[in-house]
């Protein structure tokens, strides 16, 4: 299933969960406003509501201090994320957006040499199941 795409404050949570796996709402609020104010903890409570609805973040009840935890990897969300520009640009095609990042050398030469790799054990899988 296709999740939706994040917003900006939300995409900062998740990049926090993403590094630290488990954090409950004050940590998360203690590293994205350096200067707390209570306001800013109840930002950081509706954003964690909402990613919990969309089905980005999990929340653990056992313990009495909640703690939150990412339900999705951040390289399936790129992913998705990738597929969705690919569908809306260019009808689907990756080609477009690999051709221009190569292009524009946005893709390191280690980057590409793994792409290589990855396309190379691909098609030999292809052939082996042909």
């Amino acid at each position: 299933m296709k999740q939706p795409a994040l917003a900006n404050a939300e995409l900062g949570v998740m990049d926090l969960l993403w590094r630290e796996e488990q954090l409950t709402a004050r940590q998360i609020r203690d590293q994205l406003y350096a200067d707390a104010t209570r306001a800013q903890h109840g930002t950081v409570q509706k954003l964690l509501q909402r990613l919990e609805d969309k089905g980005y973040v999990a929340r653990d009840r056992s313990l009495s201090v909640h703690l939150f935890s990412a339900t999705i990897t951040r390289q399936t969300y790129a992913g998705q994320q990738l597929e969705s520009l690919a569908d809306t640009l260019t009808s689907g095609s990756f080609a477009p957006l690999i051709t221009h990042l190569v292009e524009k050398q946005k893709i390191s030469s280690d980057e590409i040499d793994r792409i290589r790799a990855i396309l190379d054990e691909h098609e030999h899988e292809n052939k082996g199941a042909e």
